[in-house]
């Protein structure tokens, strides 16, 4: 197979093992086709509020300030004397758009909504909105249109601002929250002028909902602990008291309007939410009104947390809740059907309610559940061939039956605590019954896919002993038996007829088919096996081991890395003594100096805290003036030495490079300043900002094609941009990075000489579009392995050097704010990929200029490296979890994810890393006119 083909055909297979994890873990939980259950009996409420602060932390509401008081006096007070109160938990990703749907449809989201970027519906759900009789919503364009779109008929109505609101640069995020306030207000007034508003705003199985999104904004923009975000706390305090009034004049205290007060997700102490430290996962939740309880006052209370002697309401029960159950809740109160697709519990201590009530509601609630239970049952039970479908034994249909006569009968007898009891057990069971059903496939996908992996890495290993290699001797090409084509024919065949008669998804003959080509291309190449074979038992037995066993240790590592940062210091010490170990200083003892002093520099990164947990502006400063006096250094070397700018046009693009590197230093100041003070981002430095971003990708391009000329172009475009984007000490990053790969490109060409590989090349006048002689490429050596391991592990340096990029809080949006402030989570998200790609796309230029120094097909390493990140994604496939906390179920899947994208990454970073080197565009020269 030629390269082309081979990296296309690996492109292919990395892509469906990346995608098949989320059909395995991340399909839609949802099935449709149930019928809405409603409480028979006469709700508490005929309205509801709901207030939904975004990203408010429960303790950033609950805590008191230094001096005692409270942070929101009027909520504070709701709670000690009026309603019920506790800590509603968030599951992951923890983002607005999820956690909307999981308190207002009672269901956790899957991970497909990603793609919509959290707006759209990506698949159609039911929702307390959709189940009321009228629905009237305030707040942002990005929650409120799902819901009215989602529903039936035309009784959702929103009323929203502009999206060029939210903006984290501008002089005061609460102003969203007023605005809500404020036409919440006005609706209110001009209702009694319109009497077909007013008569609807009188029917019962109303909702009001209030989407404050102010506390979120400044959050992202000055930090939780920040005086902005504790006084939109207080605003938002005062504005629900100023509505709550309003509310209640307006329909004469007539004692049936209940309101709920929480958040969607809460924030960590940097300003970002997503993943699942307790910080995010962790929202208020305050109700009060008709049909919810009182304070209940008690003596102690146990909670694996010390909250309640931080917030002194030890002497006040708290009732923690899931954050789909408070859909359940909200029905319950003003009598509407539980959404059909809620797996939430309704909280019953919530209730000021008679038993029987009670009873009904929870009852109504299990019901709800076992017909999503029953739907998913029979949709497994149609696409499983009989004498293989193996049922949720603990849900038979005898045993339904038997749940719901008996807790009928309890009701009737009016043992309503028995009842209650057995409803949660059966809301339990259903809910591991719908679990078992969502995952019913998942092993054989699983097993099919794990023997995918294996073979394909056998596959590349026997490609890589094949033709890179003296191990195997030159193998005759005789044509393969016909029979093992049949055979696996025969075989897939099989597989596909199986998966037809079940009405399997397309993907499905995607995953359980992979394997037979793949196994089929390593079994024809058993020459090859039954050589290396031979080679290997010929080989002294302590020499095998100790190889596989450095091996194995160096992938541990790897993958140790993504666990812990600071795996990643001790092996770039043990890099740092890497020439003394292999005697290599020896023959070069300042280029080892240098190495030495630049693996330690670049170890300390690992071990500083994530970034953006603590802008540190003066530091990008720093690295930009250094990067400058470098660049000083580099064309005072430059014009001294001889026939190397053959033209003014090098001079002026490195001089251009470094006029770009001051603008970024300046803008980064300036638009740093100008937030701080509150005036937002200036638009002459937006403007410049996004020029810079464009032009260092060309840049490169037109810089001279010597080797260290070459690279040295390409730090200093990405520099420019990754200063852009940078708050603190990670702008020092790509600069000790570069130092260590321009040193790596020396050492290997001493390593070559050292082991009589080849003579050294002489770096200074090495030009890459010279390097592609096919004669002049050498088979693989042993220390190649060690070369591609180097590669590797640089990679895996560049995206955990500066922080955990598998953890989506660790990202800070304040990293953007030189290209833009307004809230675009692509545009956003787009640019926080670039500041992970730069450094990437540093170490894979410098890995193209070992490739060529030390004379060596880009295939045959790039095979090995191939090989490296496949076990390690393997590794990966078999740590994801699906049990556990959600931090943890997220982690491992991000992992994963994270590990299968760097290896489609290298792919194409290949490529890039090639064209970044070698292509060159000049610049149109003027014609020099002579008088005669």
């Amino acid at each position: 197979m030629d390269m082309p083909a081979f990296i296309l055909a690996g492109l292919l297979v990395h892509c469906v093992f990346l995608l098949s994890i989320f059909d395995i873990y991340f399909s839609s939980p949802l099935v449709h086709g149930m019928t809405p259950q409603q409480t028979p009996l006469p709700p508490p409420a005929k309205r509801l509020v709901l207030f939904v602060a975004d990203g408010l932390r429960a303790d950033s509401l609950y805590e008191l300030n230094s001096n005692n008081t409270p942070q929101a006096p009027y909520l504070r007070g709701i709670l000690e004397s009026n309603g019920s109160w506790g800590i509603s938990h968030t599951r992951v990703p923890t983002e607005s758009r999820p956690g909307h749907v999981a308190l207002i449809a009672g269901f956790y989201e899957d991970v497909s909504a990603v793609a919509k970027g959290w707006k759209e519906n990506p698949v159609e759900f039911d929702s307390v909105f959709n189940e009321s009789k009228y629905t009237w919503s305030w707040g942002s364009p990005d929650i409120l249109p799902m819901f009215a779109k989602g529903a039936t008929g035309d009784h959702v109505y929103t009323f929203c601002y502009g999206a060029e609101n939210e903006d984290f640069g501008s002089q005061d995020a609460a102003k969203l929250d007023t605005w809500v306030f404020d036409h919440v207000k006005s609706f209110f007034n001009s209702s009694r002028s319109n009497q077909t508003l007013f008569s609807a705003l009188n029917e019962d199985k109303v909702v009001l909902f209030l989407h404050l999104l102010g506390i979120d904004t400044n959050g992202h923009a000055h930090r939780p602990n920040s005086r902005e975000y504790k006084d939109n706390i207080k605003k938002v305090d005062k504005g629900v008291q100023e509505i709550v009034s309003l509310i209640e004049n307006f329909y004469g205290n007539d004692g049936k309007t209940a309101f709920i007060l929480t958040s969607d997700h809460g924030m960590t102490d940097w300003g970002s939410h997503g993943a699942g430290h307790p910080s995010e996962t962790l929202t208020p939740l305050i109700v009060w009104g008709a049909g919810v309880n009182y304070p209940q006052k008690v003596t102690s209370q146990f909670f694996e947390d010390s909250f309640l002697k931080e917030w002194k309401l030890e002497n006040l029960k708290r009732l923690d809740v899931n954050q789909a159950d408070i859909a359940p809740l909200m029905a319950s109160l003003i009598g509407v059907p539980f959404p059909v697709n809620s797996v939430g519990t309704l909280p019953l201590e919530y209730l000021n309610n008679s038993a029987h009530f009670k009873a009904e509601s929870i009852f109504t609630n299990a019901v709800q559940i076992l017909e999503q239970f029953k739907v998913k049952m029979s949709q497994k039970k149609e696409t499983t061939l009989s004498f293989l479908f193996t049922p949720f034994k603990p849900l038979s249909d005898s045993e339904q039956i038997h749940f719901l006569k008996k807790t009928r009968l309890y009701i009737q007898q009016q043992k309503y605590n028995e009842a209650i009891c057995l409803c949660k057990n059966l809301i339990n069971l259903a809910l591991e019954g719908l679990s078992y059903y969502h995952t019913y496939d998942r092993l054989f996908l699983g097993l099919s896919i794990a023997l995918s992996f294996v073979g394909w890495t056998t596959y590349v290993i026997l490609v890589i002993i094949k033709t890179h290699t003296n191990l195997t001797k030159a193998v005759q090409t005789n044509k393969e038996p016909a029979v093992l084509f049949y055979s696996f024919a025969f075989v897939g065949l099989v597989i596909g007829f199986f998966l037809l008669i079940q009405t399997c998804p397309w993907t499905y003959y995607i995953y359980c088919l992979l394997p037979v080509p793949v196994w089929y291309a390593v079994v024809r190449e058993i020459p090859v096996i039954q050589d290396l074979a031979a080679n290997l038992l010929s080989l002294p037995i302590h020499q095998s081991v100790g190889f596989l066993l450095v091996c194995t240790l160096g992938i541990e590592i790897l993958v140790f890395s993504f666990f812990y940062r600071s795996t990643l210091t001790i092996g770039l010490l043990v890099f740092a003594g890497w020439p003394v170990i292999t005697q290599l200083w020896v023959q070069a003892k300042t280029t080892t100096l240098i190495w030495t002093l630049l693996c330690v520099l670049l170890a300390i990164f690992p071990l500083m805290p994530v970034v953006g947990r603590e802008p540190n502006i003066p530091l990008v400063i720093a690295a930009g003036l250094l990067t400058l006096l470098i660049s000083c250094f580099s064309l005072a070397s430059l014009c001294k030495s001889e026939n190397k700018y053959r033209n003014k046009e090098d001079l002026k693009v490195l001089l251009y490079q470094m006029l770009s590197i001051a603008l970024s230093t300046y803008v980064v100041n300036s638009t740093h300043d100008s937030l701080k003070n509150k005036q937002g981002l200036p638009v002459l430095n937006q403007i410049i900002s996004w020029i810079t971003l464009v032009s260092s990708l060309m840049l490169p391009l037109l810089s001279p094609t010597f080797l260290f000329q070459r690279l040295f172009s390409i730090l200093l475009s990405l520099m420019s941009t990754y200063l852009l984007l940078s708050t603190g000490y990670e702008a020092l990053f790509p600069l000790v990075l570069s130092g260590l790969m321009f040193v790596w490109i020396n050492m290997e060409q001493e390593a070559l000489q050292y082991y009589g590989l080849s003579l050294k090349s002489k770096l200074a006048v090495f030009n890459f579009t010279c390097a592609t002689d096919i004669t002049q490429f050498r088979q693989l050596h042993l220390d190649d392995i060690r070369r591609s391991f180097f590669f590797v592990f640089f990679i895996v340096t560049a995206f955990f050097g500066t922080g955990n990029i598998a953890s989506v809080n660790s990202f800070d949006p304040a990293s953007v704010y030189c290209f833009l402030t307004v809230f675009s989570p692509f545009m956003m998200g787009g640019l926080l990929v670039l500041k992970v790609v730069i450094p990437f796309v540093l170490v894979s230029c410098a890995f193209e200029a070992v490739q060529v120094t030390t004379q060596l097909s880009s295939k045959s390493l790039f095979l090995i490296v191939l090989v490296i990140s496949d076990i390690m994604a393997l590794h990966f496939f078999f740590l994801v979890k699906d049990h556990g906390s959600w931090l943890d179920i997220g982690t491992s899947i991000s992992h994963y994810v994270l590990v299968m994208s760097l290896t489609i990454f290298m792919m194409l970073m290949n490529g890039l890393a090639q064209l970044l080197t070698t292509k060159r565009f000049e610049l149109p020269r003027r014609t020099k006119h002579h008088s005669m």
